[in-house]
Order: C-alpha cells, then sequence, then structure tokens
C-alpha cells in the first residue's frame, strides 16, 4: 500500500483547543441573552431616534388670535418619558386623531434644543387662509390635548462640514420658528455660527419674536436681527423687501456665508431670483420645507388641465380603494380627503417617507419640490405629497416599517 501523502501531525495542539473551548462554553453563564435594545449603542440610538413620540399640551402663549406656540411635554401614560434631543432647525411631523379629523402636518420646532432635556417641545402654528390642520390646531387645541410625534426630522440645520462660519437667515411670517431655535442654541453654546437673520413682516406689530431676538443679540454677539417691514416703516427697520442687494449689504466684502430661507410658499418664489443673482454656490443654500405645493398651474413646465377631475385608484395593505381626485390638488391631499391614512411626513417630497409606485397615468412634479431619487424615477415611484395628477392614475403604496 502507498504511504499516505498527508504528513503526521502530533493530536495535542488539537486536543488541548477543543478542551479549552468547552470550558469556555461551561463557564458562559446560564442567563438570557441580552435584548438587542439593551446595548448602549440601541439605547442611544433609540433614545435619539425614537419611533413615535406621545406628546400633550401643557402650555399656551397666544400672540396673536392667529398665532400661538404650544409647549409639549411627554405622554408618560401613553409611555412617553423622555424627549428625543435635536438639532436647531429641525422639525416634528405631528399626528393628531379625533371624532372630527385626523391629520399629519410638519412643524418646526421653536424651542431651544436644551429644553428638551427638561423635557419640553414649543410648535408656533400661524393661521392660514384655507381651511388647514393649523387652523383647526389654533381653534381647538387645549391644555392637556394629546398629539403623536415623530422622532426630530430634517435637513434645515447647521453642519459645520457643509455651512460656512456665517449664515444669513431669511424668515418670513411664521418662518422665524426654527431661527429662534438656532439663536437659543448659539446663545447656549449648543452651536458655532454667526447668524444674522433678515426677517420680513408686514408691520412691525407682526414680527413675533423680535424682542426675544433682539435681547439675545445684546448678550450674544454672533446673533443679530433686520426687521425688514413690507407696510410700516419703523425705526431701527428696513423698508421693503430682502432683495440680494441687502444680502449682500450685511456680509462682509469677500466672506463666505451661507443661506438660510424659511416663509411661505410665495416668498421662495421670490427669493429664488434674488438668490440667482447673488451667484452663491448651491451648497451653501438651504431652504426649510413649506408644506404641500399649491398652484401647479403657474409653472411654465405645467401642461395638465388644473379644472380636471379624476379617479385615483389606491392599492394598500392588501386592499383597494378608488377616490376622487382633482387636478388642482396633490395625490396625497386626494387620499386624505378619502379618509385613506396614508404615510406621510414633510409633505414638501423631500424626506420619501409618502413614497408609492405609479401603476398606470401620469402626473406632474413640479422641479423645486422633486426630492425623489434617480431609482425612484426610473422605476415609476413617485412622493404623492408633492404631485398632481394629469389624468386618473393608479399608484400602489408600499407597507411602511412599523
Amino acid at each position: 500500500m502507498a504511504k499516505s501523502l498527508i504528513p503526521k501531525l502530533p493530536l495535542y495542539p488539537f486536543i488541548f483547543s477543543a478542551v479549552k473551548r468547552v470550558i469556555e462554553v461551561l463557564k458562559t453563564p446560564d442567563t438570557p441573552v441580552k435584548r438587542l435594545e439593551d446595548y448602549p449603542a440601541n439605547k442611544l440610538a433609540n433614545s435619539l431616534h425614537p419611533a413615535k413620540q406621545h406628546l400633550k399640551v401643557v402650555k399656551i402663549v397666544k400672540w396673536s388670535e392667529d398665532m400661538k406656540t404650544y409647549v409639549f411635554a411627554p405622554d408618560e401614560a401613553a409611555g412617553t418619558t423622555s424627549l428625543a434631543w435635536f438639532s436647531a432647525g429641525s422639525y416634528l411631523s405631528i399626528t393628531y386623531r379625533d371624532k372630527n379629523i385626523s391629520f399629519t402636518r410638519p412643524y418646526s420646532i421653536s424651542s431651544a434644543p436644551r429644553e428638551s432635556l427638561e423635557n419640553h417641545y414649543c410648535v408656533t402654528v400661524k393661521r392660514t387662509e384655507a381651511p388647514t390642520a393649523s387652523n383647526y390646531i389654533l381653534d381647538n387645541w387645549i391644555i392637556g390635548t394629546k398629539a403623536v410625534a415623530s422622532d426630530p426630522q430634517g435637513e434645515f440645520t447647521y453642519e459645520p462640514l457643509r455651512d460656512a462660519k456665517r449664515v444669513i437667515g431669511i424668515a418670513g411670517g411664521s418662518g422665524i420658528t426654527p431661527f429662534r431655535s438656532m439663536a437659543y442654541a448659539i446663545a447656549d453654546g449648543d452651536e458655532d455660527f454667526e447668524l444674522t437673520i433678515l426677517y420680513g413682516s408686514r408691520t412691525l406689530k407682526d414680527a413675533v419674536f423680535s424682542d426675544e431676538l433682539k435681547a439675545l443679540s445684546e448678550t450674544c454677539p454672533k446673533i443679530k436681527l433686520i426687521n425688514v417691514l413690507s407696510e410700516q416703516r419703523a425705526k431701527g427697520c428696513k423698508y421693503g423687501f430682502v432683495t440680494a442687494k441687502l444680502i449682500e449689504s450685511v456680509v462682509p466684502k469677500g466672506e463666505e456665508y451661507s443661506l438660510f430661507v424659511c416663509g411661505p410658499q410665495a416668498m421662495y418664489r421670490y427669493l429664488d431670483a434674488e438668490i440667482e443673482k447673488l451667484g452663491i454656490r448651491p451648497k451653501f443654500v438651504r431652504q426649510e420645507l413649506f408644506g404641500e405645493y399649491s398652484h401647479p398651474e403657474n409653472d411654465p413646465e405645467y401642461k395638465g388641465n388644473i379644472k380636471g377631475k379624476y379617479k385615483l385608484t389606491v392599492k394598500m395593505a392588501g386592499k383597494e380603494y378608488v377616490v376622487p381626485c382633482r387636478a388642482d390638488t396633490t395625490v396625497l391631499r386626494a387620499l386624505e380627503e378619502a379618509g385613506i391614512d396614508a404615510p406621510n411626513r414633510c409633505r414638501s417630497g423631500k424626506c420619501g417617507w409618502c413614497h408609492a409606485q405609479l401603476l398606470k397615468g401620469k402626473v406632474y412634479t413640479p422641479k423645486s419640490v422633486d426630492g425623489r431619487r434617480i431609482g425612484d424615477i426610473e422605476y415609476g415611484y413617485i412622493h404623492p405629497c408633492s404631485c398632481f395628477p394629469l389624468g386618473s392614475i393608479t399608484i400602489d403604496i408600499p407597507p411602511m416599517p412599523q
């Protein structure tokens, strides 16, 4: 018989190794394995990004009949004991349901990040012309009202790796709320950048938080407020509108700066042309979400019939619905008007939370709110919150993670 080609090796190293493994196994305590959520890294992640936060209103500050600040605390009875920390400029997607109404809407957090450590969030709500969730809140919410919020969301936050050290904030109306949060974060030492706010209002009386921000600027030189009034001349205020010339006048010559813009949709449309005159690099321009797009018929690219009335077929969670959908309203709004509880958060075409697949028909998505990824566009996905039907359509809404 031929000799084996495999060399003979001593067995004791292998026996020793096997015995050592057995000893280690026997030494292991006979206790249950830790839950994944109990590991420190996962605990931290869950505290910063909870799936939902149960809130209750504990205080209401009335600025006028058309504007109030709601102070939230954790609803401990519903299981929330602490609030998630946030970066100044973040928003909450707030869901509210009662026997009369059901809605989910994004609202900027107007309080300082440090207040979240004291278990408080502040959200400031302003009345609008058309019937909206904001109007319902102003007319119906009282101390003790309960709602459910997402974790803090959004990209309207200062990032030192992306943004310049100097930030010019342009606010209109209730668009001042995230800048109030930023100003307090700077004053508290939680953020480190220079903030000049150009606050556009009709009159000085309409410029909510001006006194607070002025007081902060007197104690913190990194903060500066300039009121810009369109219908009143007042001492220490600029008259007219925020223009490219005004923006350039508040920045030292040759210095880089970031532009943060938050306000009503009409202000964005006006400022697009003014910002273009500045020649500022796109990475230095941040625009906060302003909610659902309106009046697509004003866009040169829109080729639909704005008076059209169509059918919307929805496949969702194993069920199929056929509901009406007007050309002048977003697909998401049509779903809500039909009583379909569709997923949504930012309502501005950016976050992708509401994405759905377009199976049949065509929609119009304005370029300025088309936040879809290349893959979404290629495979026929849409964001219902930011598109309008161009005829009868069929969509499939995938299940959302719980």
